[in-house]
């Protein structure tokens, strides 16, 4: 089987030492041995260490790579839209059989590549774009297709994670923890990407996809960052029994109407410390999937890194290989659902409130009547003097509310109206909170 790599930067350099270490099990495995026909890269003379492979190899033609005859299947590590989707394209209009670990362009546009590959009739694999060296989509396309999927939960970013895990350790803010993130290489140069939620989103899109039978793209999800979190919110999260972790949420459920659809989301939250998610720590990924007759089932693992990355690469590329020798291909898309997705205002969420309020008789009543008007019920009150200081009436306190399920328009109405208040000088911090607290 003769293989057409695009990349050899962190991830392409390990699956290439991957092909080389482990040639004869792969072989085995597969029933034909592994043979790379060509690398596409973008600098021909980069310093690439003692990576075992010929030097000449290495182009700069993708495009000619890919449509060589001799190549049997394109395995893309490059990331970004295009040229990858262009390339893909190609690769799998033309029957070869594709495997990537690119999470935007699926999350931006899978339906191109999916039909490509019908039109083809290659494989397209994408187990490594996800969570990577966690075995995650394939029990979701394939071992769970007897059953039902209500409901999957994840921490999918580890930069955030690990973000999120130093503040609730250390009592650090984010821009400190986000330095320590950065020093110890979880976070890049320009961290945009994870802390606010944009790959987070490409992975929740092709989560609920699988899940739910149905192409959801990256602007059909709800996205929020963890810019926003303090010390404070994490301080006031464990006063609750709680941590904070960057969820993405997909949920299947009826709408106003009573009709079937999707929520897809991705933002900080608030869960108790006894849910499954709560003591994934530091870079770590995890996530929660509960179906009707499997029940609760829990996946955890390194989800980035060169090497996890490429187990998850190479995992497709034998699949893949083994389909093309025996002259199948695996099953296709599955998006027969067509499930409409259900607007952010529409999905059912809990909230926790801060608020530092004036310090006067009548402030908890004008505060709960708010909330009253836009039919939002309150589960527990905490007041106390603003800053936590000495107890006594002073200008300020503090309030925390955390309510009942509600619409998210509903809860976000109420915050709206609350900082109109004159009686409100801030609405310090507003967190959802998730997992039956």
């Amino acid at each position: 089987m003769r293989l057409a790599l695009l990349g050899c930067g962190t991830v392409g350099s390990e699956v290439v030492r991957l092909l080389h270490e482990q040639a004869g099990d792969l072989a085995a495995r597969i029933g034909a041995p592994l043979e790379i026909a060509g690398i596409a890269v973008r600098r021909l003379g980069r310093d690439r260490g003692d990576l075992p492979v010929d030097p000449t190899l290495f182009t700069t033609d993708a495009l000619g790579l890919i449509k060589r005859d001799d190549v049997d299947v394109v395995v893309e590590v490059v990331g970004g839209i295009e040229p990858a989707r262009g390339w893909l394209v190609e690769a799998l209009r033309a029957g070869k059989s594709v495997v990537t670990a690119n999470k935007a362009l699926l999350a931006e546009d899978g339906a191109a590549l999916h039909d490509a590959a019908a039109e083809g009739g290659g494989d397209l694999y994408y187990e490594a774009s996800v969570a990577g060296a966690i075995p995650l989509l394939r029990p979701l396309r394939e071992s769970l297709h007897g059953d039902r999927i209500n409901r999957v939960t994840g921490i999918v970013n580890g930069t955030t994670n690990f973000i999120l895990s130093a503040m609730d350790a250390t009592g650090a803010g984010f821009a400190e923890a986000l330095e320590e993130a950065t020093e110890l290489g979880y976070a890049e140069a320009d961290p945009t990407a994870d802390v606010e939620g944009f790959d987070a989103a490409a992975k929740a899109a092709i989560l609920a996809s699988l899940a739910f039978h149905t192409r959801v793209g990256a602007a059909d999800v709800h996205r929020e960052g963890i810019t926003e979190v303090t010390a404070a919110d994490v301080a006031s999260a464990k006063a609750m029994g709680c941590t904070i972790k960057l969820l993405c949420i997909a949920a299947r459920g009826a709408d106003a109407a009573g009709r079937e659809t999707v929520s897809v989301r991705v933002h900080p939250a608030m869960i108790p410390l006894g849910h499954p998610l709560a003591s994934v720590g530091d870079a770590f990924n995890a996530v929660f999937v509960e179906a009707e007759a499997a029940g609760p089932l829990m996946f955890y693992g390194r989800g980035a890194g060169g090497a996890p990355t490429a187990s998850a690469v190479l995992g497709d590329v034998v699949a893949v290989s083994r389909n093309r020798l025996a002259g199948v291909r695996s099953a296709s898309e599955s998006a027969y659902a067509d499930l409409p997705v259900r607007p952010m205002g529409e999905a059912l969420t809990r909230y926790h409130i801060s608020l530092d309020v004036a310090d006067r008789p009548g402030v908890l009543e004008a505060v709960a009547g708010v909330f009253a008007r836009h039919d939002v019920s309150i589960a527990t009150v905490r007041q106390g003097p603003a800053g936590g200081g000495p107890a006594g009436r002073g200008e300020d306190a503090d309030l925390v509310i955390v309510t009942h399920v509600a619409p998210d328009a509903a809860l976000a109405a109420t915050v709206r109206e609350l900082r109109g208040l004159d009686i409100v000088r801030s609405v310090a911090s507003v967190l959802r909170v998730e997992g039956g607290l």
